[in-house]
């Protein structure tokens, strides 16, 4: 099994995306019975709380953090990612 290297996983990782310092916004809606949720990802493990409580004030929206990424109820990514952005993350809106 020498040379052989990994070609795809599935393992996603327990919902981490890549270390790379910039925080990924995006719609989910698969498993939450058709609803939409905005999830962002690759916030520091520091700020998560913080960053969770003010923008469910600034969407007026239900939330919580999971697995190190907050999901905010409601697609909100244009607002957050405005958000976000001013507050001087570097943001990448991902997914459709």
């Amino acid at each position: 099994m020498t040379g052989r290297r990994l070609v795809h996983s599935t393992d996603r990782g327990g919902g981490r995306g890549p270390d790379d310092g910039v925080v990924r916004v995006f719609r989910e809606r698969g498993g939450r019975a058709g609803r939409v949720v905005t999830v962002i990802r690759g916030v520091g493990a520091g700020e998560t709380a913080p960053i969770l409580a003010e923008l469910r004030r600034f969407c007026a929206a239900g939330g919580a953090s999971k697995d190190g990424a907050i999901e905010l109820q409601g697609d909100h990514r244009d607002r957050v990612a405005a958000w976000l952005r001013a507050r001087g993350h570097r943001v990448m809106l991902a997914g459709a």
